[in-house]
């Protein structure tokens, strides 16, 4: 009888995913008793009745790597430990199933489980390991916040788009004399913010990390008008926030979902500098999940695959609780703890921030 592997994505979706399962999938199938699946949307394919999860073959994985989206579906709803249920009279409360999780996947005969997510599925990786659950973790996210890994696989992809995005909008910004605004993702991080306003020639880059003054941002984009540019390119991420302010966002009631969502800081930006006097018409341009969709550039289809394999091979040596990272220059294993503990911020003394400076981005403060 075959051993059997389960494999899940879950969070948002992200460059690199089906490389991922692509990269498993190939590496087991050399062992010769090793049985994939995976399960379809998140852990929700475990936990439905009846189960969804289907068989993944190299048949079934050829040719996904250059593939944006996962095939196995993916969530940010949910979960063992935050299970939603609907009460009689309409509303919804979650319950931790968690036990009922691992008793599926017994009845399953499943004998590991390779979790590829960001911090929240890394989280629940290492609670369900707590519990006895044979996991190793595979770090996703196109924010690049996640620690103890150089980078996460999809960030790359991510900052491609969005310079992209800031390459076109310097031409639109120069004819129309307007301040362009892109808002990027970035919660907690502004990896994206800073790598793509660096590469895209941004004069202004807010990240989460430097709570931004608008009397520093006017007094940039002033200087720069009085050099003869009536122009200004802005990148922001989604979760910078002003000196006496914070995060701009709304809050969620989807069941089994995170409660607050990020988004509005490019358009809340455009309103204080007009209220701090601007007189150049602003525009705003949110780049949303057009960062995360697509297919993958070369970097992150490598080190994509690379993840898998290492993942697959940690199986094999049975060490659990563990996550692949890349350290450069290797592909190594750090306990999960170490992963999760907290987020990867922008070093504000690195080199890159002084980049930044160095070329005249102003960074708001």
């Amino acid at each position: 009888m075959k051993k059997r592997l389960l494999i899940a994505t879950g969070g948002g979706d992200c460059p690199g995913l089906n490389a991922v399962i692509r990269a498993i999938v190939k590496r087991a199938s050399f062992e010769h008793n090793w049985e994939v699946l995976g399960s379809i949307d998140a852990f929700n394919g475990i936990l439905k009745d009846p189960m969804h999860i289907v068989e993944l073959t190299p048949e079934k994985v050829a040719g996904i790597h250059i593939q944006g989206g996962t095939i196995i579906g993916t969530t940010n709803k949910g979960g063992p430990f935050n299970w939603p249920i609907k009460n009689p009279d309409g509303t919804w409360t979650t319950v931790d199933r968690s036990q009922d999780f691992l008793d599926r996947l017994r009845y399953q005969n499943i004998e590991a489980l390779i979790n590829i997510g960001g911090d929240g599925s890394q989280r629940i990786s290492q609670q369900l390991f707590e519990l006895g659950c044979p996991v190793i973790g595979v770090p996703k996210t196109i924010d690049n916040d996640l620690s103890a890994t150089d980078f996460t696989f999809g960030f790359q992809t991510a900052v491609d788009i969005a310079t992209d995005a800031v390459d076109k909008l310097v031409t639109t910004a120069a004819s129309h004399h307007r301040i362009l605004i892109l808002e990027v993702m970035g919660r907690f991080a502004g990896w994206i913010a800073l790598h793509s306003a660096i590469a895209g020639g941004a004069e202004v880059c807010l990240i989460p990390e430097i709570p931004y003054n608008i009397q520093n941002i006017m007094q940039a984009i002033d200087e720069r008008i009085d050099r003869g540019h009536d122009f200004a390119n802005i990148v922001i991420a989604e979760g910078a926030r002003p000196v006496d302010g914070d995060m701009t966002f709304v809050e969620s009631d989807e069941p089994g979902a995170m409660k607050i969502k990020l988004g509005g800081a490019g358009l809340r930006l455009a309103q204080e500098l007009k209220n701090a006097g601007c007189t150049i018409d602003i525009r705003v341009t949110i780049l949303g999940h057009l960062q995360r969709g697509g297919t993958p550039n070369a970097f992150d289809r490598i080190l994509a695959s690379q993840f898998g394999v290492k993942a697959f091979e940690l199986v094999l040596q049975q060490k659990w609780g563990s996550m692949v990272a890349y350290r450069h220059p290797g592909i190594v294993a750090v306990p999960l703890t170490e992963a999760i503990e907290k987020y990867n911020y922008i070093d504000l003394n690195s080199d890159l921030v002084a980049t930044a400076r160095g070329l005249g981005i102003s960074l708001g403060d």
